[in-house]
């Protein structure tokens, strides 16, 4: 997202009066490009998914050949994003989220250029469909945010009304990627903007409205999960709902340390060429999707068949265990993917497992563990980016329900407690405070070469 030499800090945004209305008027342009941005990638993605998979159907038969040809395939597409995002756009690396705040916060300038967008879309496309788990919402948070700062520079904006685009066009992507308009307005002003701006609210809520009409034209306008109707939990249970949040709030501080962990641990082998890092995890993601191809991904089908109650309850913690740490390490390989979807692929694990444990304990209470699935995607979210009403607006609306509503609200205070008290910080505090210490490294290697 490139924006001016000179970025105003983080504040208020000011200006003529007149500057809303304009706002006013770019804002359909920016949600309808950031829509069509995002809808074409979700299709992309599941053409993807659907060769992967096929290509490992006919591979089977191959044996030993086509063991080869499946991990050489995902070792290949892997390296290739990395190759495009270190030769095109290093800023295209990770999810985009971070990067963004960390431009809204005038932190950083972009030195990017309108290449981003194609280098996010084509290198998500390759490390997400080759079986990473990244989740298709980071490239089109960051398409959408680079989208809308291009279009407040060709009509001659601002910074502070950039800086409005930019964060609504951030929240387009959000809200294109998982089919719900107002997670993706609350995400600007709740995670991004970290406050109430009315100007940033009047024109995210217009850009994620008309995101959404344009990505539903191609895409269709039903939830993306499909979940039975709940009752309303009763009383007794609704205890239980704060207990998960507090174990979904544990998982979220070692999912993040996780994270990090994999990150220096990639950055620890920096005399490797990055391609061939990536090349190495695409090739481990292509042996696991040998032997269970259902596991690798963004995740969508894991977490729609955990909403449904399918699987065996004693391979649940398996399937928790191997999806956390093919996260983290997926995260490592420096390829365009964002965190939003596998967190919702942890969060229903941890829920479903639990709901199962307390069905089994409190045989006398009606217990849904589909119920705490939906509760535990929304309070591991919360736990790992601290960003409680993005995530029971996004999974309410990715689910179409609203009858847990309540626990939500009380697995989420659990889920944020705990690692507020332990100092655990924000995922996206922490990967932004690395990328702007490598942006400060880099700068000051510049300037001692130039010297030299």
């Amino acid at each position: 997202m490139p924006i001016d030499s000179n970025p105003q800090p983080a504040k208020e945004p000011t200006g003529p009066p007149g500057n809303l209305f304009v706002l006013a008027l770019l804002t359909p342009i920016v949600g309808a490009v950031s829509g069509f941005l995002g809808a074409i990638f979700r299709l992309a993605l599941a053409d993807a998914d659907r060769l992967r998979n096929e290509l490992i159907v006919w591979a089977h038969g191959q044996k030993t050949v086509g063991f080869l040809l499946v991990t050489g395939s995902c070792a290949a597409a892997t390296a290739i994003a990395a190759w495009l995002v270190r030769r095109y756009s290093p800023r295209a690396s990770g999810s985009g989220v971070p990067d963004v705040e960390a431009v809204l916060e005038g932190e950083l300038l972009d030195e990017s250029s309108f290449r981003l967008i194609p280098v996010k879309f084509f290198g998500g496309l390759l490390a997400i469909g080759s079986g990473l788990a990244l989740g298709r919402e980071g490239p089109s948070i960051q398409m959408g945010a680079s989208t809308a700062h291009f279009v407040g520079k060709l009509f001659k904006r601002n910074w502070p009304d950039c800086r409005v685009l930019l964060a609504a066009g951030a929240g387009a992507g959000l809200a294109t990627a998982f089919n719900a308009p107002i997670g993706g307005a609350i995400f600007v002003l709740e995670e991004l903007v970290k406050r109430f701006e009315p100007r940033a609210a009047i024109v995210a809520l217009g850009a994620s409205s008309t995101a959404i009409v344009v990505a539903r034209l191609l895409l269709g306008d039903a939830p993306d999960f499909h979940v039975q109707a709940f009752a309303f939990p009763s009383s007794l249970v609704n205890p239980l709902f704060f207990v998960l949040g507090a174990l979904a709030g544990l998982a979220a501080i070692a999912y993040n340390h996780a994270i990090l962990g994999a990150i220096d641990m990639a950055n620890r082998l920096s005399r490797w060429p990055v391609e061939l890092r990536a090349a190495l995890i695409g090739a481990a993601v292509g042996t696991l999707a040998w032997f269970a191809p259902g596991l690798v991904g963004g995740g969508d089908p894991i977490t729609q068949r955990t909403l449904d109650g399918a699987g065996t309850s004693a391979l649940i913690p398996v399937l928790f265990l191997v999806r956390f740490g093919l996260g983290a390490v997926s995260y490592a390989a420096a390829t365009p993917g964002g965190l939003f979807a596998p967190l919702l692929v942890l969060g229903a694990q941890l829920g479903q497992l639990f709901g199962i444990l307390c069905r089994f304990v409190f045989s006398g209470l009606n217990i849904r563990p589909q119920a705490f699935a939906v509760v535990g995607m929304a309070a591991f979210f919360s736990g790992v980016v601290r960003a409680p009403l993005t995530g029971i607006v996004l999974v309410t609306e990715m689910t179409g329900n609203v009858t847990v509503l309540l626990p939500m609200l009380t697995a989420c205070f659990a889920a944020m407690l705990l690692p507020t008290l332990l100092r655990d910080a924000p995922i996206y505090d922490s990967l932004r405070e690395r990328i702007v210490r490598t942006q400060e490294s880099d700068q000051e290697d510049d300037a001692g070469t130039n010297k030299t």
